[in-house]
């Protein structure tokens, strides 16, 4: 079996892993406790109740797909379902930025929601390259 050019198994393995290992207990909570989450939605976002259901559910189903070793146009499928969810949820994680900061403690602080801004293209690019949808910045250029 050939390893395409910026594949590394092992690696796409454990951060396949890790992925899954944040995504399950995130979407655990957006069902079980969605308070926190309805909290920092967006006004402009229609139905926030059913939305944040339907998220933990994506993270649910995202990250079981992504794990899983025998279907590999299904891990591509949760890679990119993954990718649009980091992108999609980035305006909640914003406006969750904003409403801490214009807290009076300041909430949780810019030490806490720069690197989460920051956070959220990498996780958008480890869902890629660990599905198999992206080689880059590993592969070589042809």
């Amino acid at each position: 079996m050939t390893i395409p050019p910026g594949r590394h198994p092992r690696a796409a393995l454990a951060l396949r892993l890790s992925l899954g290992a944040l995504y399950l207990p995130a979407g655990v909570l957006h069902l079980a406790l969605p308070g926190p989450f309805l909290g920092i939605t967006p006004g402009w976002v229609p139905m926030p109740k059913l939305v944040i259901a339907l998220t933990g559910l994506a993270e649910l189903a995202g990250a079981a797909a992504l794990v899983q070793p025998f279907n590999a146009p299904l891990r591509r499928a949760a890679a990119w379902g993954l990718a649009a969810y980091a992108l999609c949820v980035w305006p909640a994680n914003v406006n969750h930025m904003l409403i801490d900061l214009a807290r009076p403690d300041r909430g949780l602080g810019l030490g806490y929601h720069v690197p989460r801004m920051f956070a959220q293209p990498l996780l958008i690019w480890a869902a890629l390259w660990a599905g198999g949808i992206t080689g880059w910045p590993f592969a070589r250029r042809r």
